[in-house]
């Protein structure tokens, strides 16, 4: 026996057993916070998985399959236009009305299509940090001066986060830059604004089927709001359309795939998400069953959703376990008016927890400002808000581990401490000056 080998087994082996053996069950403190975990990861499923994710496994295996690696390397890569690659990267979050999860199949797909570790990194935090619908609910809710701050450090962050990535891992980005010179683009087998009005679609489909109720019934949020369904299905109605046209899928298919979401449309119509898992699965089982481009389509999403899904859940639970679910005043392990306590005032201990419980505490989109608003109610000071503004939508719990299979140990922890240290000091300074 080489216990020099082994012996890291026999310790993870004994810290298992000894975590089941001295589990605390039936303590109110843990059948709470195991209750927590389970409410927030059936939330994550019902309403998360179907209508962000899905679609997002989607755009991303479209990324791999409909965009040419020399494309990607030319706009986003480490040898790309500076301005050019960082400015897209920066401001996508303006299109993309994401969450920290949600953004993880889009990175993965530009970064495995050759991006910069830098733009790539800089659109990992833009995603669903720089999100014109939250800014504009902060700045209504929480205040002008911290839906400006948000909005002005989110697109800062997203640009120094990027550069810095960079410069810290250059070597490895002139290695990958090296390994691309060669690198043409080939021809495509459709213009280029057929492949921008594809995206288009399936990026308005993203948008609408996750639209949030607004704080006010009125306005032309609500407008969208209540009419987010009829435009999801206009868009998906669309996208069937250039399927068929731009993808040679015969008609009579897209009509079978299409008719059980279509009658369970009008059969409930009080029930969205049943139509959309029968799109859902009608158009998987085309693009499953469809030989060239839309069966490469299909499998490219399946692959992204295969390597995160399972890894995103596994972190859903573990951060409703310790955290709690945003939905619910019990929380988790951590007890919720801890957190309260932790970060009143403006010191830089308060500001640093801030940051880091943003980063590890799972937000869906547009939660983290009401969450905010109570924790402000309670004493939270206006520094550790915007650090938790800016830490907490771009990070989470869930979100590191997908990172970490991405990019690996050393860059998903530089990424990380970029990203609270950054929020830290920001908070600190928005709090003096305020």
């Amino acid at each position: 026996m080489e216990w020099k080998k082994e012996w890291r087994k026999l310790a993870l082996m004994i810290g298992i057993f000894l975590a089941c053996f001295y589990l605390p069950v039936g303590g109110e403190r843990f059948n709470a916070a195991v209750l927590e975990a389970l409410r927030l990861v059936r939330w994550y499923a019902r309403e998360h998985v179907l209508f962000c994710l899905i679609p997002a496994f989607f755009i991303a295996g479209a990324v791999s399959v409909f965009i040419s690696r020399a494309s990607v390397v030319k706009y986003l890569g480490a040898g790309a236009h500076k301005v050019l690659a960082y400015g897209v990267a920066s401001i996508s979050g303006t299109i993309l009305a994401v969450c920290s999860c949600t953004v993880l199949p889009l990175f993965a797909g530009i970064y495995r299509m050759g991006a910069g570790l830098g733009p790539a990194t800089a659109f990992l935090y833009s995603g669903p940090a720089i999100n014109v619908l939250a800014i504009a609910l902060t700045t209504r809710v929480l205040g002008p001066k911290l839906g400006v701050a948000r909005a002005i450090g989110a697109i800062l962050f997203s640009i120094v986060i990027g550069l810095l990535m960079h410069l810290i891992f250059r070597r490895e980005n002139r290695e990958q830059e090296d390994g691309r010179i060669t690198l043409s683009d080939p021809e495509t087998a459709r213009p280029l604004w057929q492949n921008a009005i594809y995206f288009a679609i399936m990026i308005a489909i993203l948008i609408f089927a996750n639209w949030g109720a607004p704080m006010e019934p009125t306005g032309l949020w609500h407008a969208i709001y209540t009419a987010k369904w009829p435009l999801t299905a206009l868009f998906s109605a669309v996208l069937a359309v250039l399927v068929v046209l731009w993808f040679g899928v015969k008609p009579w298919k897209m009509l079978f795939a299409a008719a059980p979401a279509a009658g369970l449309a009008f059969a409930f119509p009080q029930h969205p998400a049943l139509p959309f898992a029968a799109g859902v699965v009608g158009l998987s089982a085309l693009a499953s069953t469809s030989r060239g481009e839309t069966g490469e389509w299909f499998a490219a999403s399946w692959g992204f959703a295969k390597q995160i899904l399972p890894l995103l859940l596994a972190g859903v639970v573990a951060a409703g376990l310790l955290l709690g679910s945003p939905e619910h005043a019990q929380g988790g392990l951590i007890p919720a008016d801890w957190v309260a306590q932790l970060v009143g005032g403006n010191s830089p201990g308060a500001n640093l927890f801030a940051s880091v419980a943003g980063a590890f505490m799972y937000f869906a989109t547009l939660t983290e400002v009401p969450i905010l608003q109570g924790l402000i109610r309670n004493g939270m000071g206006d520094g550790p808000a915007l650090a938790l503004l800016l830490a907490g939508p771009a990070l989470s719990l869930p979100n590191m581990l997908v990172i970490h299979s991405v990019m690996g140990t050393r860059k998903t922890i530089t990424f990380v401490l970029l990203v609270v240290v950054m929020a830290t000091i920001s908070g600190m300074l928005f709090g003096a000056l305020t």
